[in-house]
């Protein structure tokens, strides 16, 4: 049978989330979609909401080495769901679900690999975050659950864009790039979005694809200051620059002690702690290094790595190899062929919270071949 797809509906409090949901419910599209909502209701967020009433649970994966959390509640929810769907009390062909604006994604997400049952049931379609443009710029900088909701996404609505200058609203979509550039990013009018970018968007996916901003990626080729160019990528993100040129919280444009003008000065403003960066390589990887190496990675840091992704050139075939993770989670597979005239190169994405870029690339540079 089918699995049936779920979509995560993440975002800031008042970014517009029920907006969005009743639109994609009342639409006549008809597909019955089932709705499962964080059980916070947002009368107690300011209360002392992390007193760990959600029901998290830590599940011990079998190499006994990696501990995951998931969602008690929502993997009862599920179940309950599910069984109700084959006895046909129920009708439904997907499930959003909707979580507050404080939950964090990332168990729920895991929720649906560690779980046998769950797993042999539902697929992960995506995980979707509204960003209410005109107050983003505060609760990034305020909450970390709000940069980690960024961090996750597949695909990122931005709401109240008409609130909001021009100016205003590209500083905001070149901050979020710089968190996650693997996320399109839409501009949305009260929920107003066409299904086909809500639904099946295979966020989670292992295809060939690796989808980043192309500008993003054109901004990381024209400066290569601090690079080493021996290895023959040279990719760093701007949060290489914030280390080179930190100019401190205040640098809105002003003149610096020794008369510099600050000119990217939307660039330096936040440096946020989510923060991602591209790895490339030409040389092919050798599998036994690379996978001890992010086998490693992964277990010291993987409650720090929101998303990842990679399309990898690897000795010994002539197939792509397709990486993926949330957190702890890792998961690879042989794509397609390498096509004959196509270059061999290597590209991974890591979206994460403080990651160590230098010791990621050094460890990476020392699995090629």
């Amino acid at each position: 049978m089918a699995l049936i797809p779920v979509s995560i509906l993440t975002g800031f409090l008042g970014a517009g989330k029920t907006t969005l949901l009743k639109r994609v419910l009342s639409e006549s599209h008809g597909m019955k979609i089932a709705v499962i909502e964080n059980e916070f209701g947002e009368e107690n967020i300011d209360t002392d909401i992390l007193r760990t009433e959600s029901t998290e649970q830590i599940l011990q994966m079998s190499n006994g080495c990696i501990c995951c959390t998931i969602r008690e509640d929502l993997r009862e929810a599920l179940q309950m769901l599910a069984a109700k769907r084959r006895k046909g009390l129920v009708e439904f062909d997907r499930i959003v679900i909707e979580t507050t604006g404080l939950a964090d994604p990332g168990p729920v997400a895991q929720t649906f690999f560690m779980d046998d049952e769950i797993a042999e049931t539902y697929l992960i379609d995506s995980i979707l975050t509204l960003v209410d443009a005109k107050h983003a710029n505060k609760q990034l900088d305020d909450r970390q659950e709000a940069r980690r909701q960024v961090g996750f996404a597949d695909q990122i609505f931005l709401s109240k864009t008409d609130l909001v200058t021009e100016a205003d609203k590209d500083a905001l979509i070149h901050r979020l790039k710089h968190m996650n550039p693997r996320a399109p990013i839409k501009a949305v009018h009260f929920g107003d979005v066409p299904l086909n970018e809500v639904f099946d968007l295979r966020g989670f996916n292992l295809n060939a694809k690796l989808d980043i901003d192309p500008d993003f990626l054109k901004e990381d080729d024209h400066d290569h200051s601090a690079c080493d160019h021996d290895h023959g990528h040279c990719d760093h993100d701007h949060a290489h620059e914030h280390e080179h040129h930190e100019h401190g919280p205040d640098c809105g444009g002003h003149e610096h002690a020794h008369g510099e003008h600050c000119t990217h000065a939307h660039h330096h403003h936040h440096d946020d702690d989510v923060k991602s960066f591209v790895y490339r390589a030409d040389k092919a990887f050798d599998p036994a290094k690379l996978e001890d190496f992010l086998g490693a990675i992964v277990n010291i840091y993987g409650p720090k790595m929101l998303r990842y992704k990679g399309v990898l050139n690897m000795h010994g075939t002539n197939r792509k190899v397709i990486f993926q993770g949330v957190h702890q989670l890792m998961g690879s597979d042989l794509g397609p062929e390498w096509a004959g005239d196509e270059k061999r190169q290597s590209k991974m994405v890591f979206i994460g919270i403080d990651l160590p870029q230098d010791i990621l690339r050094q460890g990476l540079d020392q699995c090629l071949v």
